[in-house]
């Protein structure tokens, strides 16, 4: 799909859709309990949809309800006979979460997978897999996995992926035999392992945690509220904040919870080292225009954030560089070339570095002919470039945004001055 963005500021309100991330984690955690719940999440993206999808597929039955606005889990009390088919998409949580949760099931299972999922990388957790009991076969597309989990030592580092060590915490608690988890070196978007031992709390999972090592007893099964809500994703609200730091008038951006422990609330604290003004209001902020400069950006816990805030960055005096940035190249696209790709093609300036970005802001940016990549985050920072422009952004792929938030275009065009 193409669309041609209007360019210049927007201002007004928007609600932001729930998290994705704590949506994974709570539909998992549900599925693997004793009883039914009610999830009520506001959206369902792509990525929410194909975890749903392959908890069916294993056993258990989500139902959408209330015209979509909340999913009906019944558990997991039988697991599925005969090979399992498991749609993933192109959602990374969804593969690396369920991984281990099918060896812990004991079902084989095939993962159809899509896009640039296939590429990305999954070791060091396929070698622990492997030595605690599981089979795995990658053939093109597919990813066959056979097997049991057993119980043990298992050890990962903590600077690959942090949704290795949160599909063991939410597997091995269904082992028979108590496991132990190391997690090696520094901890990169720590936050994210936190989301997902509040899930296992919220649960009742027992668990101990002595620094970077898990105590977990086995043969457990989740006792989740009956009722439950997922917040809103930070993630997605960064498009609309960032887009509040480039008006006059501001933006109200609601919706979220400032307790949160998503890593990307950080999103809240970056945006006022850029010198926005920001102030928080009844459920959530609101972000207006004040003098704007650049500054260097640690991509380490926030990885997710760089495409909107390398975008920023191209509409701020100085200079910004965005630093321990590797990981996005494994993304669903290589995120700092589509990103500089992005910035240049509106007529900013941005250098592609191995593991990072220069970026060199000025007061506008040109607007032109841009390419989402069929990566979600680059066609809504595209949405947010188009706040500086002077000129319309046309936007090759615009429904890419149907893998986290796909209402994106109906709030953007929601906005005084949104219209697509």
């Amino acid at each position: 799909m193409n669309l041609t963005i209007r360019p210049g500021a927007r201002s007004g309100r928007v609600k932001i859709p729930s998290s994705k991330s704590q949506a994974h984690r709570l539909l998992i955690c549900a599925a693997l309990g004793e009883r039914e719940t009610l999830i009520e999440c506001d959206g369902l993206s792509a990525d929410i949809q194909a975890t749903a999808d392959c908890l069916n597929a294993l056993g258990a039955e989500i139902l959408p309800i209330w015209d979509d606005s909340a999913l009906l889990v019944r558990p997991i009390f039988k697991a599925a006979q005969g090979l399992c088919h498991l749609p993933c998409g192109e959602s990374g949580s969804t593969l690396r979460f369920l991984l281990p949760v099918c060896g812990a099931l004991g079902v084989q299972a095939v993962f159809h997978m899509e896009g640039r999922l296939p590429q990305r990388p999954l070791a060091p957790l396929d070698d622990q897999l492997r030595a605690h009991g599981m089979e795995l076969r990658q053939e093109g597309e597919l990813l066959y996995c056979s097997g049991r989990l057993e119980a043990g030592d298992y050890e990962l580092p903590g600077n690959v992926s942090s949704q290795y060590i949160s599909g063991l915490l939410m597997a091995l608690p269904l082992v028979p035999g108590g496991s132990r988890l190391t997690v090696t070196g520094p901890i990169e978007s720590a936050a994210y392992i936190t989301m997902t031992e509040d899930a296992l709390r919220l649960s009742k999972i027992a668990f101990t945690r002595e620094g970077s090592c898990y105590s977990i007893p086995g043969s457990q099964s989740s006792r989740m509220p009956e009722l439950l809500r997922v917040e809103g994703d930070f993630s997605n609200a960064a498009f609309f904040l960032c887009m509040g730091a480039l008006s006059p008038e501001g933006i109200e951006v609601t919706g979220l919870d400032p307790a949160s422990h998503q890593g990307d609330r950080a999103i809240v604290d970056i945006l006022r080292s850029f010198g926005a003004e920001l102030r928080e209001i009844q459920g959530g902020y609101f972000v207006r225009r004040a003098r704007l400069h650049g500054l260097t950006i640690d991509a380490k816990p926030i990885p997710d954030l760089i495409p909107v805030l390398s975008v920023l960055a191209a509409l701020v005096q100085g200079e910004t560089r965005i630093v321990n940035a590797g990981r996005l190249r494994l993304k669903e696209s290589d995120r700092l070339s589509s990103t500089a790709a992005l910035i240049r093609s509106l007529g900013g300036e941005a250098e592609e570095l191995e593991e990072g970005l220069v970026i060199h802001g000025k007061a506008r940016l040109a607007g032109g002919k841009v390419d989402s990549f069929g990566d979600h985050r680059i066609a809504m920072a595209a949405a947010t470039a188009a706040c500086g422009c002077s000129a319309p952004v046309e936007l090759s792929g615009a429904q890419a945004v149907n893998k986290s938030y796909p209402r994106f275009w109906e709030d953007f065009d929601a906005l005084a001055g949104g219209k697509t």
